[in-house]
């Protein structure tokens, strides 16, 4: 899809969508849940369908009303293997391998665009570590075997969804658990989401320290009735148009939230404010928005960029050469990128959208002022589906074609 944006103000009351990374939570955790759960304001993106999609291959029922997903959680105890269509979700991905590995059955998990290039090393060493089944081929990745629990040491500096699947898996297995993160931990706030959830549905995670979380075994997930909260992480794209002349006020997001994302106001803030240095290893999708305004403001350095390489696109080298084509000045290194403070245009040439939904927002934001088209528009399905509909309402002047 090609969206073609001319320059408008964006003003009136728009409601943030659903958490993407709280539902993965809550549904996942519905699924492991004896009897029905409820989970209500469900916002059904490629990546949440995906996890569905994998719930019912763990033995799940699913029933979809509206917005709201009805679960009856599936007996892992009968589950002995299946495939896993992840589509291209490495929040999916990463959760559902140590699931996988609760059954002696071989499991498959496939998926499509760059999912498959995405770092899994963590997993494929702890299935060596435990004489567990891990191999990946072309059609995807293989596993089999029983995750018996015990102590496990992973690096605190990789993404969190590692700690997460284990979290949701370690609760069935027959001996206690111990998840030891070594050096730095980042992405402290998805990983606290994670406690929240699972305690929600009934199963405790002890932090012994900080670097040490205790799972205990044999515990039993609990149906549940709740809402999913509003999103943080894609909130941050619509408020981003209030820094550039807009007035749209954003609703239904929770102020004692635990996403880590919901620093965006603070970071926004000090990008208006001067030319801050923002340290974005613990909210690393907020990183392409974050660079979008301080193009358009006073410029900044953003650290603990590394990971940005790893996402559906290098979005650092990504945003770093579409918002050139504005005429912005960046420079990106191993871990920092600099956004220099340069008079901004109307881009002459097609802006790219780079199979990544949140290059494709931060984008849209820009073009805002200054118009353009976006090719691959289509990308923002991932995470927020009627994007282009909802900064529409706005005032957003837009054109979808096909």
């Amino acid at each position: 899809m090609t969206v073609k944006i001319k320059p408008s103000l964006l003003k009136g009351a728009i409601k943030a969508p659903p958490s993407k990374s709280m539902s993965h939570r809550y549904l996942i955790c519905a699924g492991l849940a004896r009897g029905e759960s409820v989970i209500k304001n469900v916002a059904f993106s490629q990546d949440v369908l995906a996890t569905l999609d994998c719930l019912e291959t763990l033995g799940a029922d699913i029933k979809k009303e509206g917005d709201t997903v009805y679960i009856k959680g599936a007996d892992i105890s009968e589950f002995n293997g299946g495939v896993f269509p992840c589509r291209e979700s490495g929040s999916t991905l990463r959760f559902f391998i140590p699931l996988a590995l609760l059954s002696k059955g071989r499991s498959l998990f496939t998926g499509y665009g760059r999912l498959m290039e995405r770092p899994m090393e963590i997993y494929e060493r702890l299935c060596a570590d435990c004489g567990l089944f891990y191999e990946k081929g072309a059609d995807g990745i293989s596993l089999s075997g029983v995750l018996k629990g015990g102590n496990i040491e992973i690096p605190g500096d990789i993404s969190s969804q590692f700690i997460t699947g284990l979290l949701f898996a370690l609760p069935f297995a027959e001996g206690d658990s111990r998840i030891l993160l070594t050096g730095k931990t980042e992405s402290l706030g998805y990983i606290d989401m994670t406690v929240d959830a699972l305690k929600k549905f009934g199963i405790e995670i002890k932090k012994e320290k900080e670097n040490i979380l205790y799972v205990k075994g044999l515990q039993k997930y609990k149906a549940r009735q709740l809402t999913v909260e509003g999103d943080y992480s894609n909130a941050a794209f619509l408020d981003a148009f209030n820094y550039i002349g807009g007035a749209a006020e954003v609703q239904g997001l929770d102020e004692n939230s635990l996403q880590g994302d919901r620093v965006y106001k603070k970071y926004f803030e000090l990008l208006k404010q001067g030319t801050p240095t923002l340290d974005v290893s613990h909210c690393p999708d907020l990183a392409p928005v974050l660079m979008t305004l301080a193009s358009a403001l006073n410029g900044a350095v953003l650290v603990g960029t590394r990971r940005l390489k790893i996402k559906e696109s290098d979005r650092g080298e990504v945003m770093k050469r579409e918002l050139s084509k504005f005429g912005a000045k960046i420079e990106t290194e191993e871990n920092r990128i600099t956004v220099f403070k340069s008079g901004l245009y109307k881009p002459s040439e097609i802006l790219c959208g780079h199979n990544d939904h949140r290059v494709v927002m931060s984008l849209a934001v820009l073009a805002s002022v200054y118009g353009g088209v976006i090719e691959g528009a289509e990308s923002v399905r991932k995470s927020y589906p009627d994007f282009f509909e909802a900064v529409g309402k706005l005032g957003l002047e837009v054109t979808e074609e096909w």
